[in-house]
């Protein structure tokens, strides 16, 4: 498996030697649905349907799909049985990631370094039906070329009914593709957010260079908590000295 970028374009592609199938990756921002969110946990009903359709119930439920979507991101069912088409994936992260830099060390190797990504941003990954939810996960970390371990993230699929949004963590073999094919185009129906895996954060998965640089960031971020909170206060005394002149009138 390789991982090719293509920097003029936008694109990054992800291939697969042995299957007919493949990832594109482009940024884009959406709003957030409203609503209050709940979880559900049941993904049986999906497992079933994919056992249950036909080659030719899956043509048709294409050509419907392609009919109802609003953009040109339709699917295509090609000659094997397989179809591509596109999801969105929203970046929802609230823990520093470690990214490869450009930058060499001492010992030649390309220095690491840990950020905040983006909440809110999302990416339109081209794949197959095929395409596993752990597929996924790896797609969009290469595509910000993070180094951690996939296993810390999971996906999850996100939808609305009667007013009610439900949140569902996928399993790692869930084919996304085919949940986007049944649920339709509109993202309040279905759409798919990148997390961290719930829980306690297990720090023993982390290595000491990736712990070392959340201490930096979280010293950073004291630092410039600090700064604002006497910038702050060293207004508040300005005004009050302001007012207190003024009381006090001509000397």
């Amino acid at each position: 498996m390789t991982w090719n970028s293509t920097m003029s374009s936008g694109y990054s592609s992800l291939e697969e030697d042995s299957e007919e199938y493949f990832f594109t990756a482009r940024t884009s921002f959406f709003k957030k649905p409203s609503g209050k969110v709940t979880v559900n946990k049941d993904a049986e009903k999906e497992r079933e349907l994919r056992t249950e359709f036909s080659r030719e119930e899956i043509r048709q439920k294409i050509e419907q799909y392609n009919s109802l979507t609003k953009d040109l991101l339709k699917m295509t069912l090609n000659p094997t049985g397989v179809y591509t088409g596109f999801i969105k994936v929203q970046l929802d992260l609230r823990r520093p990631v470690t990214m490869r830099g450009g930058q060499r060390g001492a010992g030649g190797g390309l220095v690491k370094d840990a950020f905040y990504l983006p909440r809110g941003v999302t990416n339109t990954l081209h794949i197959s039906s095929n395409n596993t939810v752990r597929q996924v996960i790896v797609a969009l970390l290469s595509k910000f070329t993070v180094q951690d371990n996939p296993a810390k993230y999971a996906l999850y699929k996100r939808y609305r009914r009667e007013e009610q949004v439900y949140v569902c963590k996928l399993a790692d073999g869930e084919q996304p593709l085919f949940l986007r094919l049944v649920a339709g185009p509109e993202a309040d129906t279905l759409s798919f957010v990148l997390r961290e895996q719930t829980g306690e954060v297990l720090w023993d998965a982390f290595s000491i260079p990736e712990l070392r640089n959340f201490l930096r960031i979280l010293d950073k971020e004291e630092d410039e908590q600090m700064e604002a909170v006497i910038r702050r206060y060293g207004f508040y005394r300005q005004r009050l000295q302001e007012a207190m002149r003024e009381l006090r009138g001509p000397s």
